[in-house]
């Protein structure tokens, strides 16, 4: 007889499978003769614990929910209330959304959690169940996004993601309608053992792979990021109306105007420069920067405000948007549309003639923009090449504009905030979805402009609030790590050029060393191993300054139609200011403030989940833009080393690709992760980062995004081999081994004394 299993063991069959009956259970487990009576003791213990057990095939559920199953957290609602789904549903109708009514013991459920719990009918209120949580009943199971795959025993799953190759089996029954080729969304069933491919079963099916617009669709699903607004938000979207003047200074006599990509999807800042007639700042010039007054339309623990707060930001990719606020808002009345009132909160600051800020003021107020521009098109005019937009602007507004733009440059070189090249991407799609050209962008004084005014009234606005004392979410950038600067020094020493020693670092050291790469071979190499060598920057209620930038306070207020963290600072400015009757309908609320340090954390894992996801989107982007060219001959430079293989970035497209290391000869390589090399015993060939290449492109696949290469040429030089497969495979002198292990330890010393 097998041995009695356990009350864990059984619940996880029950999950596993939850139409069967007792009868069945036993038979899963071997349960004969005497031994099931202890086990029907067992089973009714535990559905006196709140366990469905159904005891017979009648007892099974058509539709509808059982008085006890198994629900998963899919997270809160707008109100803050805590929603689940059932696992298993078998009804026609969508799964319904059940309401959570968590214990004492039940804090810090989160999405994917599944329990054990009660349910009980609510007719009438928002959500038809409510959920009594009995106990947890084990972790989430793994997910996988992926193509599936029929056959004779049902399917199986391809995972889309780079990193995973293991497939995963569908059984009959488990796959949810899918076709064969379709993307689908699935979640393990049962343990995962140590034997054979993981156990599948269909959630979504997502439908054709190779279809329009699939590619960002793909990133969506695999980073979760939520892309549906709830019928909620939209209504409270819909029903907002225009804010008028009161309360307000009417900015409309101002030349204010917007500079964006010719597609922008949002204006949400506006700005002037005017000569300072104040006495003794001959050469100054006041500057206005108006942003949208987003905190009017999203007030704190709306269902608007609630849904903001979980996307963090907007998501852009080359085929769409998914916005942190819905169109109505973002496309709309948040927007500083051309010809039109809007509200704004606007930031007047005085500058002299070497850009330095002499004073500022905020105010609420109510502008109209005099013309929606784009970047090309000023730079044009500026350039002498006006057209019937801009030439009645040229004298008036956008030569001040220019001007002012000087003098904050001038002031810009003397800050000497951290000045990485790192040329931006543009993919430019058909209609359909197809990758019609991959470019860099141009990188015009027009844009420089625009980001010299939004720094300045970013700054303003932290200066303001600590001078207030209000709470606050700071732009945080700390400086280096200590360990990541070794790295990029001897990266740097490997590339012939010098990193300043023994002294504090600061970013006009760093920009230095990228002066003496600029027009080098090595420039892009410096430039992304200097990226490396910083940290992320992040939202915190505590001011650690921000290195890049070379600023001590700083936080963002510019763009809060796209990003969480400037509506709450927007709200700590109404709060400071004590605008309106009642601050606190639209300023800082009691919750804001009590959970800024979350918010900050949440926001700031929001930012790096959209990085990911449009970084995704872009390597599958650029896969599908070569996969027609697999077999010719591109150049690029070695962007990465790995044990496993070179990473190469090619010159036309930027794509990034992998030589693997067994395709390099057959030999042993050393692979040194200090000096970012790979070393062939034999041939003595040495792969370092920045090396120039010629490669093939071997495979290319657009679903994962994952681009094949081989190496042809080395610093123009075909590759030396090794001896070859009949020769002793050569491991490295034992000379360089002693010096590489002794290095280690020294390195290891250096380390526990910095501790």
């Amino acid at each position: 007889m097998a041995d009695f299993p356990s009350k864990d063991a059984i619940l996880q069959w029950i999950e596993d499978n939850p139409e069967a009956t007792r009868r069945e259970i036993a038979r899963a487990f071997g349960i004969r003769g005497a031994a099931k009576i202890d086990f029907k003791a067992l089973l009714k213990e535990m559905e006196d614990e709140g366990v469905p057990v159904r005891r017979h095939q009648r007892d099974r559920v058509e539709s509808g929910l059982p008085p006890v199953t198994v629900i998963e957290i899919t997270g809160p609602d707008r109100g803050g209330d805590l929603l689940a789904r059932p696992v298993d549903w078998r009804g026609d109708d969508p799964p319904p959304v059940i309401r959570v009514q968590p214990r004492e013991m039940d804090q810090g459920l989160g999405p994917r959690d599944r329990l054990l719990a009660r349910i009980d009918e609510t007719p009438g209120d928002d959500h038809p169940y409510l959920a009594r949580p009995i106990r947890r009943i084990a972790a989430a199971p793994a997910r996988v996004l992926g193509i599936f795959k029929r056959d004779s025993h049902g399917g199986r799953i391809l995972p889309i993601d780079k990193g995973e190759a293991q497939q995963w089996v569908v059984g009959p029954g488990n796959d949810n309608g899918a076709q064969d080729g379709e993307l689908v969304e699935a979640e393990q069933v049962g343990p995962k053992g140590r034997l054979g491919l993981p156990k599948a079963r269909v959630t979504e099916v997502l439908g054709d792979p190779a279809g329009p617009r699939a590619v960002s669709l793909i990133a969506i699903h695999q980073h979760g990021i939520p892309d549906v607004f709830p019928d909620k938000v939209l209504d409270e979207a819909e029903q907002a109306e225009p804010a008028g003047l009161e309360g307000r200074e009417d900015l409309r006599h101002l030349d204010l105007l917007t500079i964006d990509p010719e597609d922008a999807r949002d204006r949400d800042d506006a700005v002037l420069a005017i000569p300072d007639d104040t006495p003794g700042n001959d050469g100054g010039f006041v500057l206005w920067v108006a942003i949208a007054d987003v905190a009017y339309y999203v007030r704190p623990q709306s269902h608007l405000d609630t849904e903001a707060r979980i996307r963090g930001n907007s998501t852009y990719f080359p085929d769409r948007v998914v916005p942190m606020l819905p169109d109505r808002l973002s496309g709309d009345l948040c927007s500083l549309h051309e010809g039109v009132d809007r509200a704004v909160v606007a930031v007047r600051m005085r500058i002299d003639r070497e850009g330095r800020k002499l004073d500022h003021s905020f105010t609420r107020g109510l502008m109209r923009s005099r013309a929606s521009l784009a970047y090309g098109h000023v730079q044009d005019a500026i350039d002498g090449r006006p057209n019937e937009r801009t030439e009645p602007l040229l004298e008036t507004v956008l030569k001040p504009l220019y001007a002012a733009y000087e003098a904050l440059r001038r002031a810009r070189e003397v800050r000497a905030p951290l000045d990485l090249d790192l040329p931006e991407r543009r993919i430019e799609l058909s209609p359909e979805g197809k990758v019609l050209s991959v470019a860099f962008k141009d990188r015009l004084d027009a844009h420089r402009l625009i980001e010299e005014f939004m720094v300045l009234a970013n700054v303003a606005a932290a200066e303001t609030l600590v001078q207030n004392r209000t709470p606050l979410l700071f732009r945080v950038h700390e400086e280096p790590d200590p360990l990541k600067l070794e790295s990029l020094r001897e990266t740097v020493e490997a590339s012939g050029l010098t990193l300043a020693r023994g002294q504090v670092l600061q970013t006009r050291h760093l920009n230095r060393l990228l002066a003496q790469a600029a027009g080098t071979d090595q420039a892009e190499l410096i430039n992304m191993a200097t990226l490396r060598s910083l940290p992320q920057a992040y939202y915190a209620p505590e001011n650690f300054g921000h290195f890049g930038l070379a600023l001590r306070n700083y936080a963002h207020f510019t763009s809060p139609i796209r990003r969480y963290a400037d509506l709450i600072v927007h709200r700590a400015l109404i709060s400071a200011h004590r605008w309106g009757p009642d601050p606190k309908a639209d300023g800082l609320s009691d919750p804001d403030i009590d959970r800024i340090a979350e918010t900050g954390e949440l926001i700031s894992n929001a930012e790096r989940r959209s990085m990911m996801a449009e970084r995704d989107t872009a390597d599958r982007y650029l896969a599908a833009f070569l996969a027609d060219r697999v077999g010719t001959e591109l150049s690029g430079r070695i962007a990465g080393v790995a044990k496993f293989g070179l990473f190469v970035k090619l010159d036309e497209s930027g794509a990034d690709g992998l030589v693997p290391v067994r395709s390099l000869g057959d030999e042993y390589f050393r692979f040194d992760a200090r000096e970012g090399t790979l070393t062939g015993g034999d041939s003595g060939v040495v792969f370092a980062l920045g090396s120039r290449v010629t490669v093939k492109l071997a495979e290319v696949s657009p679903v994962t995004g994952g681009i094949i290469l081989e190496l042809l040429t080395l610093e123009d030089h075909p590759l030396p081999r090794g001896r070859g497969r009949g020769a002793k495979r050569g491991a490295p002198p034992r000379r360089k081994l002693g010096q590489e292990r002794a290095r280690e330890a020294k390195e290891r010393k250096v380390s526990r004394r910095r501790k």
